[in-house]
């Protein structure tokens, strides 16, 4: 039988398949049929640094007086107590890792927030930082900086695993990894999923788009993934974001990441498709007479194919000069 072993932000798993925050991870009943499903670990629901935000400016509506603060600050107990007792539930019912998970864009009170979640008995935390730049005055490096203070504040708060979900659209991934690793950070996830937006066109206004993923919005990751892995291979990788099958699960793994985080997959068949996953990585294994992940892991990172400009091409030129669609010109 095929050895799906593998390590991630310290913890010993049994295969790369981990729950990404999502609501499946929000309850200790849904955590428990992922566990029988054969997912390695668990990723809790995030707790938002909007939430706070948004009750506190529902409850209040335009009153910003002298009842602001203690709201705000009830608000904040009530949320964190919430989450606390997430942390507990679903720790008594899984015998797997759980790893709290907290989504921010801004250093704030999350340091404060890490040690509470650290004590309730966390195995690790995920920084999930949801942030777009857009100051027209933007110095290059300061919005990278300001993460990596979000880190460092967390991290010293704290003595388990701190794992950094990256976003998209970094000016330069690689740079940004470096830089946190310098500070410390050894367990990174790439990338987060954005808010995706959309125009109604009838009703002329903004929208949400597409929530879930499609099993092309991979490749972006396992770009950087195998660049960074390469380059910067003292870090553990995850790759989110586009994971649908047990060959995905494959392609992360051969660019050089450890695990994998699925979300969109479990809203579109359940739990169901993280035992799928892991029967297509281990029949997979079997065709290419591999034993275990560790014998294949990296194998395709950039610093371990004969070609690593494959992937920093921008362009489409070898697909359009070979015509692999078909083109009628």
């Amino acid at each position: 039988m095929a050895n799906l072993k593998t390590t991630f932000a310290g913890l010993e798993l049994k295969n790369p398949v981990i729950a990404a925050s999502s609501g499946f991870t929000a309850s200790p009943e849904r955590c428990k049929k992922l566990e029988e499903a054969g997912v390695a670990a668990i990723v809790l629901k995030s707790i938002f640094e909007e939430q706070i935000a948004e009750q506190t400016q529902k409850w209040l509506g335009d009153d910003l007086g002298e009842a602001a603060d203690s709201l705000a600050a009830y608000v904040r107990g009530d949320v964190l107590n919430t989450y606390i007792n997430l942390i507990k539930s679903v720790k008594a019912a899984v015998s797997i890792p759980v790893i709290a998970s907290i989504c921010c864009s801004r250093l704030g009170e999350w340091s404060s927030f890490a040690k509470v979640i650290e004590d309730a008995g966390a195995d690790a935390l995920e920084l999930n930082i949801m942030s777009v730049c857009t100051d027209k005055e933007y110095v290059y490096g300061s919005f990278e900086e300001q993460q990596v203070d979000i880190y460092s504040a967390v991290k010293a708060a704290v003595n388990i695993p701190v794992v950094i979900k990256l976003g998209q659209g970094l000016t330069n991934p690689v740079a940004t990894v470096n830089s946190f690793y310098a500070h410390g950070a050894r367990d990174i996830v790439l990338f987060n999923r954005h808010y995706q937006t959309d125009i109604d066109i009838e009703n002329i206004k903004p929208v949400s788009g597409e929530v879930c993923s499609t099993p092309a919005d991979i490749c972006e990751r396992l770009r950087w993934t195998a660049i960074c892995s390469a380059l910067i291979p003292s870090v553990n990788f995850a790759i989110s974001g586009g994971v649908h099958s047990g060959s995905d699960v494959v392609k992360a793994l051969l660019v050089g990441a450890r695990t994998v985080e699925v979300c969109s997959a479990l809203y579109k068949k359940g739990a169901t498709a993280a035992s799928e996953m892991l029967s297509g990585i281990e029949d997979w294994m079997n065709r290419h007479g591999y034993d275990s992940v560790e014998q294949f892991r990296g194998k395709l990172n950039a610093g371990n194919i004969s070609d690593e400009t494959s992937f920093e091409r921008t362009q489409f030129f070898a697909a359009v000069h070979s015509n692999h669609y078909n083109i009628e010109y």
